[in-house]
């Protein structure tokens, strides 16, 4: 089956931090746009003549809320020709041709065994969407731990959104950690991501495995969670760059 292809409006557009933007993008041909948190759509973007080299990727970083409108969160990487397009040349009112949802990133059906959501960077887009979506419809669920990595307090996205969540849902544990940050003000986790799944899992107790982000990362993680003992199969993925 081909995949259907829309056109999506730009209906706003906000600086999240110094190197990132957040897009909301309306598809007007559909009701409601119905996606499963932790999937992502596809973008067509007009940077290249060959199809497979203007397509570019990103998870959905809204929970899905019956609505026609998306929001994605895009970092500008440098030589990126994609997002240089995005942050240059789209202004609210843009039309962005997309096609989605797609992808199998998604929550297991039966939650019985600790989540660890582990993320680099953007990688928190399907994460945050999915912890809302458990939280607003009062989902059950097992303790999920959501370790976002970033090298400077700066780059954190969602930070207060994330701490309050944090606060508001049992069971959801929130931890940044910061491998660069040397502020005095800064009294949370230092380091890579990896030691703190380590700490954590101490006790070796049976968890799922949910990494987004970096590819360097992903590969150290895929490695040390298995070292751990833990089956290559509680380990889910979605690569970004």
């Amino acid at each position: 089956m081909l995949e259907q292809w829309y056109t999506g409006v730009v209906t706003k557009i906000v600086d999240e931090t110094y190197n990132t933007k957040r897009f909301w993008i309306q598809i007007p041909e559909k009701a409601s746009f119905d996606f499963k948190p932790g999937q992502f759509v596809t973008l067509d973007l007009p940077i290249h003549e060959k199809k497979n080299k203007r397509w570019r990727s990103y998870s959905i970083a809204s929970h899905p809320n019956g609505s026609n409108e998306i929001e994605l969160v895009i970092v500008l990487l440098e030589g990126g020709l994609g997002s240089t397009y995005l942050f240059t040349q789209i202004k609210e009112g843009s039309e962005l041709t997309l096609r989605g949802p797609l992808g199998v990133f998604t929550l297991p059906e039966v939650m019985e065994r600790d989540l660890f959501l582990v993320c680099t960077g953007t990688g928190i887009a399907p994460f945050r969407s999915m912890a809302h979506h458990l939280h607003l419809h009062g989902i059950p669920h097992p303790n999920i731990y959501l370790i976002s990595g970033s090298r400077y307090e700066k780059d954190l996205l969602y930070k207060t959104e994330m701490m309050q969540l944090s606060a508001d849902m049992p069971g959801f544990q929130y931890i940044p950690t910061l491998s660069r940050e040397d502020a005095p003000s800064w009294t949370g986790r230092k380091g890579y991501v990896h030691a703190v799944y380590e700490e954590l899992l101490a006790d070796k107790r049976p968890a799922h495995f949910f990494l987004c982000g970096w590819k360097a990362m992903i590969d150290e993680a895929r490695q040390k969670i298995v070292a751990m003992g833990y089956d290559r199969h509680d380990i889910h993925l979605e690569l970004y760059g």
